[in-house]
């Protein structure tokens, strides 16, 4: 079986996926794995080569050009049917067949359900959630959407777009306030790793950081801040037998955890490195913790997840109240570190989420996608009004 495993992205989360591919196309050699990297430019250039199954690559500035246009591939739709199969360019043309996705995407374009879409349209297995989830997950206004309808306690919120702040600013500021209170943690309600969030105190912060997130999307995500906050994460894996993680407690410095946070400072908590920015498991009583697995397994299920995503919490320590906060549907580096402290190593966490995935595509392909009918023996009739349209 041939494992693509996709990355990189038109996304500001591109590095970020870039890390979490390699994480991930290291290990699976290492369980030796057809592994097939296939890297996606910021440019959406299509690139495979096993030269891009290396950091160095990457963290080289002064890429090979020549080697990316030669790992330069094109997607045979004509072909991709129970697989995908690329046809490399030029006069070493030749086809690459993937037998499975694994997609490493963060970000726009490949976390939020549209990638996935492309596996269903060639009927491949792949591993996390699918469509739907995906885009329910990816999207912070839909998922504080849900977790209003389904009574799930959520910091308060509002949302509004682009164009009902440059028509309505003045309206919008006195609206949040008055529903609202300070301080506001303003979002990109389509973005991820912290990249454009902000915390405002005052309505010269709160206006200027909603135009810092309508950089980043058409719409705006505007929260209550928790107080006494504990920031605290657990993964889910699974397809109907779900497993949670230990419960995750995030320590920062900054007024919110931030994208240096996360990834830079000391190696990165988000990467598991960070260890002294990480307190596993969470300091949190039994009680307390065995509701937050429960309650994140009741998310995961809930928004029709598979394979695995992290559902994030703010917890008050003083009033002991938890609020739901985010769903990552491929959380970074596929929260591997997580995982070992819940005891569960990389490659059995990679093994699950691939047996996952076939399982998965074994059950659909069960269900029957086809109908016969005679509609089209009839489309002249009168009733459906089509034969003059035809004539």
């Amino acid at each position: 079986m041939n494992i693509g495993v996709f990355f990189g992205g038109k996304s500001p989360e591109h590095d970020v996926s870039i890390i979490t591919g390699q994480l991930v196309i290291s290990e699976l050699k290492k369980m030796q794995h057809n592994v097939v990297p296939i890297y996606l430019g910021k440019n959406g250039e299509w690139y495979i080569s096993q030269e891009l199954g290396t950091l160095k690559f990457f963290q080289d500035h002064q890429k090979d050009k020549k080697l990316l246009e030669f790992s330069k591939v094109s997607l045979d739709l004509e072909k991709s049917q129970g697989k995908m199969v690329f046809q490399k360019k030029g006069l070493m043309a030749k086809s690459i067949e993937i037998d499975l996705a694994f997609p490493a995407f963060h970000g726009s374009n490949g976390e939020d359900g549209t990638i996935q879409g492309m596996f269903e349209l060639c009927n491949l297995p792949y591993v996390g959630c699918d469509v739907a989830s995906s885009a329910i997950a990816y999207d912070k206004i839909l998922t504080k959407t849900y977790y209003k309808s389904t009574g799930t306690a959520t910091a308060n919120f509002m949302f509004f777009s682009k164009k009902d702040w440059d028509k309505n600013r003045t309206e919008i500021i006195a609206n949040i306030k008055n529903t609202l209170r300070y301080p506001l943690f303003v979002k990109p309600p389509k973005l991820g790793s912290s990249i454009g969030i902000s915390k405002a105190k005052d309505d010269k912060e709160l206006e200027f950081a909603i135009e810092v997130a309508l950089h980043y999307g058409e719409k705006v995500l505007v929260e209550d801040g928790v107080e006494n906050l504990m920031d605290i994460t657990c993964c889910v894996i699974g397809n109907d037998e779900l497993e949670a993680s230990l419960i995750q407690e995030s320590v920062f410095e900054s007024e919110l955890f931030d994208f240096k946070e996360k990834y830079l400072v000391d190696g990165g908590a988000q990467l598991g490195n960070a260890t002294n920015s990480l307190v596993i498991p969470a300091r949190l009583d039994t009680d307390t913790t065995k509701n937050v697995q429960e309650l994140a397994k009741e998310i995961y299920s809930g928004v029709g997840a598979s394979g695995i995503a992290r559902v994030d919490f703010l917890y008050d320590k003083v009033a002991k109240k938890v609020y739901a906060n985010e769903i990552n549907p491929m959380p970074g580096t596929v929260y591997h570190h997580l995982w070992k402290a819940s005891g569960l190593e990389l490659n059995e966490l990679l093994k699950k989420l691939i047996d996952f995935a076939v399982e998965r595509h074994g059950e659909k392909n069960k269900f029957k996608y086809t109908f016969d009918s005679d509609m089209m023996s009839f489309a002249n009739s009168v009733k459906l009004k089509l034969g003059k349209l035809m004539k």
